[in-house]
């Protein structure tokens, strides 16, 4: 059963992956912008799943002297090979760490979102709402969910409490420094609260603190390069998941 249900969570976290590069393009925008509306060579995106392509007419050369016209696939964003990898392994990560539990559906079909939102956050440092508050919303309703089945290994009232709790804490590092700390990390903080807390509170600060470490190290590795790397600023998103994602496979292992 355990083996079936990490083939399962690879073969859905690979084609989660392949169909990332059109969202990840179109939400890799400056602030103030939803999103992209259309490609780099200025054709409307349609959709949100699949790979960044799109067809245009070029000229092409043929034999005779007359240019004619034909149809050819440009690409543009991020092959979906690597995303395919990436999220693969990420759900597989979370099938062996959690089981075959009811949970672990919950855990592997978010993945996905998470992983574009870690992806999006690296690339232009902010965190979509389109994808941030649906995702709290969507963990909290597939974790009731499994909590209602047999076999469940956490608590569902602790996982909103968790939610909560880590929101305020991070709201309270906004307000406290908020060019240091933005508000979309406070709203993804809403979900990995809730992945967390399942598992209690132990598998809750745990996940919560390696966040910040991974955070705090990354941090110190710009300190040390010099003063130009010092002042860059860095996605949090990205460190805030990977200490979710270190929590949840504690806490899976653990139960």
């Amino acid at each position: 059963m355990g083996v079936l249900v990490g083939v399962l969570a690879v073969g859905y976290g690979v084609v989660g992956g392949l169909l990332l590069p059109r969202a990840l393009y179109r939400l890799c925008v400056e602030p103030g912008e939803p999103w992209r509306e259309c490609c780099p060579e200025g054709h409307p995106v349609r959709g949100w799943l699949g790979p960044a392509r799109c067809r245009v007419r070029v000229r092409v050369e043929q034999a005779a002297p007359p240019l004619a016209p034909a149809a050819d696939s440009v690409s543009y964003g991020r092959r979906g090979a690597p995303l395919a990898v990436l999220t693969g392994g990420v759900c597989g990560l979370l099938a062996i760490g959690v089981g075959a539990r009811p949970e672990v559906g919950a855990y592997v079909a978010l993945a996905p979102v998470l992983v574009l939102l870690a992806l999006v956050d690296r690339a232009v440092q902010r965190l979509p709402d389109v994808l941030t508050l649906p995702l709290a919303a969507a963990a909290a309703a597939l974790l009731g969910v499994a909590a209602l089945l047999p076999g469940a290994a956490g608590s569902w009232r602790l996982a909103l409490l968790g939610g909560g709790a880590l929101g305020a804490a991070y709201l309270l590092l906004h307000l406290i420094n908020p060019a240091g700390m933005g508000f979309g990390d406070v709203k993804l903080a809403l979900s990995l609260g809730v992945a967390l807390g399942w598992y209690g509170w132990g598998v809750w600060a745990a996940g919560a603190f390696l966040g910040l470490l991974y955070g705090a190290l990354y941090g110190l590795i710009l300190v040390l390069r010099g003063p130009d790397a010092r002042r860059q600023g860095f996605a949090f998103g990205p460190f805030m998941a990977a200490g979710a994602l270190t929590g949840v496979l504690l806490g899976g292992f653990g139960a």
